[in-house]
């Protein structure tokens, strides 16, 4: 008959192989848990307000570029300086001289100040339009941003502007002032054009997850 040390000796061997093949097992087992979490695709929590804001922002120079285009085109056709605009815009730190202004850094600058206001006013207008539409179709993306355009004009000009320019720069002409000096219908459609070209082109800016090859596969 075997010897009970011996069998029980030789069942020891066994189970301390099979337990250093469960560890084994349960270290691989980690390894592909902590890869997978690792490439796990990102998914926000809630509203995504930073990335629409970063893409707002990015997105904004375009319709900064089309309504300075659209004004450019507008003052040519009424045989206005084609940057007749930028000199309005300056007036507000420069005062009365800026409509005289023909340097051509002077305008350029001019020209960089208001694409950088426009790249600002983007974030406003692709938060508003993820927020309350966004997977709408263009015609309701354009209504929104239309709606949204009127209301940012009417505060900029006669909420903001119209106090604000006289208290920073009290001498100057009263017809001079921004609020003034831009007929309102020429300062609503350049505000509209802005917003119109962000509708345009908000798809551009809309939040995709990352996948995988194997996951689109």
């Amino acid at each position: 008959m075997p010897d009970n040390e011996s069998v029980s000796t030789g069942d020891l061997a066994t189970k301390q192989r099979e337990l250093e093949d469960l560890r084994l097992r349960v270290s691989a087992l980690e390894g592909e848990i902590a890869r997978q979490r690792t490439h796990e695709q990102f998914q926000p929590q809630g509203y995504y307000t930073a990335y629409f804001a970063t893409t707002g922002f990015m997105l904004g120079i375009f319709g900064a570029m089309a309504s300075l285009l659209f004004n450019v085109v507008g003052s040519l056709l009424v045989q206005q300086h084609p940057l007749q605009l930028i000199r309005v815009y300056l007036t507000f730190p420069l005062g009365d001289r800026a409509l005289e202004i023909d340097n051509g850094l002077a305008l350029a600058i001019g020209c960089c100040l208001y694409l950088a206001t426009g790249m600002l006013l983007g974030i406003l207008f692709q938060l508003v339009i993820s927020r309350f539409v966004p997977q709408g179709g263009l015609g309701t993306r354009l209504l929104v941003a239309s709606i949204f355009a009127i209301v940012l004009w009417l505060v900029n000009f006669y909420v903001i502007l119209s106090w604000l320019q006289p208290a920073v720069i009290p001498d100057m002409s009263p017809e001079n002032l921004i609020v003034n000096a831009i007929p309102p219908w020429v300062a609503a459609l350049t505000h509209l054009v802005f917003g119109w070209t962000m509708a345009l082109v908000y798809p551009w800016g809309q939040f995709t997850p990352y996948r995988r090859m194997t996951e689109r596969a």
